[in-house]
């Protein structure tokens, strides 16, 4: 176990972040405060402005009906991406400039074009249900809580797989969830548990869990290998990818934390904390280097550096922690 500041220090570090966005979520995630605190509320009248990040993310968004963007889903630059991306800060819910987004990430999701691409195939739909889990997510979130969210979550909870989750495979011998298409969709259905408790929901929410508790997020059933390696990695942002950092957030938000099929994950995560009691960013995803080129992200979210903390990774790892009872964040 590596020797680490205290995590006061830590969250102390954090709270004085040059970045707005870094102290918001330092607030909300790791200390529990609310959105009427008054530290938060000071925080975010000037967010947009004030936050390098919240800033490039919005300049990527329409500000109207008629502003002509990327398609929804571009990587990394679409609303899709942006909106998920906000909502995982903590960005404040209810902003109207954030309408246009909505609606269009919600008329992409719900048309029939999008849907009618999607095969039934030996009795299973086979579609990309990160997309439908990002976009109930995000409206959810950010305070766009209405009946567009219902008919996602239905059809999340209507075509979720007998094993507990969702794929887009479409080989008919296909028979197993993916993991990179079930993660998000449980998210989702956690934040709209929220909303509207049902025992369809809940039960659609245990049996996404046990997906993953199952296989101890990363290792087979057989043979208690890893599944993938990568998944040991810790990224932000994940995006549809998974890692075990993206797994125990998730699992931490959804209460799923304290079965003990997720402490050999925990353990290696803890093993990854670095002297200076935070994480570091081991891969990615993304660039901000150039827009031209594939996978470029409007928001810098620093680069891989394993000697050093990531401020992104150490909030969402001492989150999962905190909701372990590994740490305490009494602060």
């Amino acid at each position: 176990m590596v020797t680490c500041l205290s995590e006061k220090s830590v969250t102390t570090l954090l709270l004085n972040s040059n970045e707005p966005a870094i102290r918001l979520k330092t607030y909300l995630y790791l200390l529990d405060y609310d959105y009427d605190t008054s530290e938060v509320k000071k925080l975010i009248v000037n967010l947009k402005k004030e936050s390098p990040i919240i800033s490039s993310l919005f300049s990527y968004l329409p500000k109207d009906e008629t502003s002509e963007t990327f398609h929804v889903y571009t990587k990394w630059q679409g609303v899709h991406w942006i909106l998920a991306q906000l909502a995982d800060i903590g960005y404040p819910p209810g902003d109207k400039d954030l309408i246009p987004s909505i609606t269009r990430e919600m008329s992409w999701l719900l048309s029939d074009k999008h849907w009618k691409s999607k095969p039934l195939i030996n009795g299973r739909r086979r579609f990309c249900a990160s997309q439908e889990g990002n976009g109930l997510y995000a409206a959810v979130s950010l305070g766009f809580f209405d009946k567009r969210c219902k008919q996602l979550a239905d059809r999340l909870i209507q075509h979720q797989w007998s094993d507990g989750g969702w794929n887009c495979d479409k080989k008919p011998t296909a028979n197993k969830s993916s993991y990179h298409e079930s993660l998000i969709p449980l998210r989702a259905l956690n934040s709209y548990l929220k909303e509207e408790k049902t025992p369809q929901l809940i039960n659609a929410i245990d049996k996404a869990a046990e997906l993953f508790h199952r296989r101890k997020l990363y290792k087979r059933i057989s043979d208690g290998e890893v599944i993938k390696k990568r998944w040991l990695s810790l990224h932000y942002p994940a995006y549809w990818h998974y890692d075990i950092l993206s797994a125990l957030k998730v699992l931490a938000e959804t209460d799923k934390l304290q079965d003990r099929r997720c402490n050999d994950a925990l353990d290696l995560l803890e093993s990854k904390r670095l002297a200076d009691g935070g994480f570091p960013k081991e891969k990615r995803y993304c660039q901000s280097s150039n827009p031209e080129t594939s996978y470029f992200t409007p928001a810098d979210w620093k680069s891989v550096n394993r000697r050093k903390m990531n401020e992104w990774v150490t909030i969402d790892a001492l989150f999962i922690l905190k909701e372990a009872k590994r740490i305490d964040l009494d602060y």
